[in-house]
This record gives C-alpha cells, structure tokens and sequence, in this order.
C-alpha cells in the first residue's frame, strides 16, 4: 500500500480504520484503507492506482448522514478534503471546494453580505453531500441555489461538470445518488442582503434547531424523509414510538424523526429500530416511509 502514501503522504493513510470515528453516529466497522486526500490531482491518481489493484472506492463527506454497518466497508474510503470558498462577490457568486463544511460557507457568505445559504449554515457535512443529496431546511434547499458542479467519475478517473438542470433536484436527492462520483467543487450564486438580516435568519434557524433536534445526542440528522401526504415524525410520535429502544438505539424523545445513538450502540441496533419504525407506521397507517440517511 506504499504507492497511496506516496501520493497522498503517510499521514493521510490509515489501514483497518474505524468508521465510528468518522461518521456523526459514532457506530460502524473498519474501512480496509480509509484516505483523505486534498487535490484533484491526487484524487484521480488514488482512483488509478485502486484500479490496478482492483479495490473498490466508497467516498464520505463528513459522515453526518451515514450509517456504517458493523461489517465494516472493504476496499478504500476516500474523504475529500479541499475546503477553499471564493467568494466573487460583485457578481453575487460562490465557489466552493468539495469538501468545505456548510458552515464555512455560511460565515463567508455572511462576511459579504450574500444571502441565499442561511438554511444550509446550520446543515452538518460538507457543500459536496448537501448537493448530493439537496439538502434543505427551513423553506430552501440546494436546488434553488446551485449553479454547477464539478466532480471526477469514480469509474473513468474524469474531471466532468453538470449544469443545475442537469443535476436532477428533486426531495432529498439528486442524480449523484445514481453515479459513483466524487463532488470537488460547486458553484452558488447568491444575492446581496444587510448583513444584519442575514445573521438575524442564521441566528433564527439555529435556534430552532436547537429547540426541537437533539443535537446533543450522536445521530445522523433527520433518519425519516417526510412523506408526499404526512409528516413521518408526527406518525411516529401518534404511534407512540418516542424513546423506544433497540440495544443502545433509541427514537428521540425530543423529534421522533431522529433516531439516535443513545449509548453504546451498534450498527446493528440503529438499522433494526428503523425497520422496526417502518413495519410499526405501515401496520398502524398504513404509510410507507423511507430513510432519508445513507447506509452503507
């Protein structure tokens, strides 16, 4: 494995690695080489060589939506790191590396009095997994701003570039969810604003947060997409689901939409109590309800 380290360094290699220190929910089995790598470059020359080798390539943001299994993930994890935000501002433009967190961006954007971001400020993760899965609160949603993307094709090595219409936002999704890539870079045009107004929002939304998510206890964010007719979290709480647990699993007694690791909980644990909700809603409503979190 001595040719990774040379292209990525020492440092940025680790062999039999555990997930749980990567992933929001603190669960999960070991990655076989987990990489963090911070150039394009670097990023395609990793895919090359895992080609030769034929190791297979599973890449993470910051692990704030995802469920690691148990088992662990075989082959390479790669995290892209580069976090560079370029702010054009006359032009109301953002650029943003893959793998900036949300919160970043929002302080910038803040700094230049551009307004648009101020749902995703308080988003966990990284500008590459909100596209990814378009992610939103509070009325917006990566959608409304995204103006391009760029990302290398895990399976040609390409550096490609799709357009917002081309990227097919719909609820929580995008068409990265149907392509193995890696996002390094996206653009946002945003629009001018008093700088005031847009901390009072930023302010605003994190306090909701706070108020109604359990943001103290490790989970994944909202496990449950909301459903075409209902609200999942309001099916759950009528179900009286609040606070069951699996082992150290447990349905939030604070937003029943979260599930939670509450102590010492496995993989295992988390991925029984989700199918445990989803058999429990559809017995009793007769809804159908699916997992917004990714599990690997």
């Amino acid at each position: 494995m001595e040719e990774f380290e040379s292209i990525v360094g020492l440092n940025n290699v680790q062999y039999n690695e555990p997930m749980s220190k990567h992933t929001s929910f603190k669960v999960g089995g070991n990655a076989d080489v987990y990489i963090t790598v911070d150039t394009i470059e670097k990023v395609q020359e990793i895919i090359k060589l895992a080609k030769q080798k034929d190791m297979q390539i599973t890449v993470i943001g910051n692990g704030t939506n995802l469920l690691v299994c148990d088992e662990g993930i075989r082959g390479i994890v790669l995290k892209y790191t580069a976090n560079n935000v370029r702010i054009i501002a006359d032009e109301n433009i953002c650029i943003a590396d893959g793998g900036a967190a949300n919160a970043l961006i929002a302080m910038k954007l803040l700094e230049n009095k551009l307004a648009g971001f101020e749902f995703a400020a308080g988003i966990p993760g990284t500008i590459a997994g909100a596209v990814y899965m378009n992610a939103g609160a509070f009325g917006g949603e990566m959608k409304d701003i995204v103006t391009y993307t760029k990302y290398i094709d895990i399976n040609t090595g390409e550096l490609n570039c799709l357009k917002n219409e081309d990227q097919r936002f719909t609820y929580r999704s995008s068409v990265f969810k149907n392509m193995q890539t890696i996002i390094v870079e996206v653009g946002m045009r945003l629009h001018k604003d008093n700088k005031d107004e847009i901390q009072k929002r930023m302010n605003d939304y994190k306090g909701k947060r706070m108020e109604t998510q359990p943001l103290d206890i490790p989970s994944a964010g909202s496990t449950f997409k909301r459903g075409e007719d209902f609200i999942t979290a309001k099916l759950i709480d009528e179900a009286g689901l609040k606070g069951y647990k699996i082992g150290g699993a447990e349905v939030s007694t604070k937003h029943a939409g979260f599930i939670v690791n509450a102590g010492n909980a496995t993989s295992k644990d988390i991925v029984d109590l989700i199918e445990y909700v989803k058999n429990s809603i559809y017995e009793k409503f007769g809804k159908i309800i699916v997992t917004e979190i990714k599990i690997i």
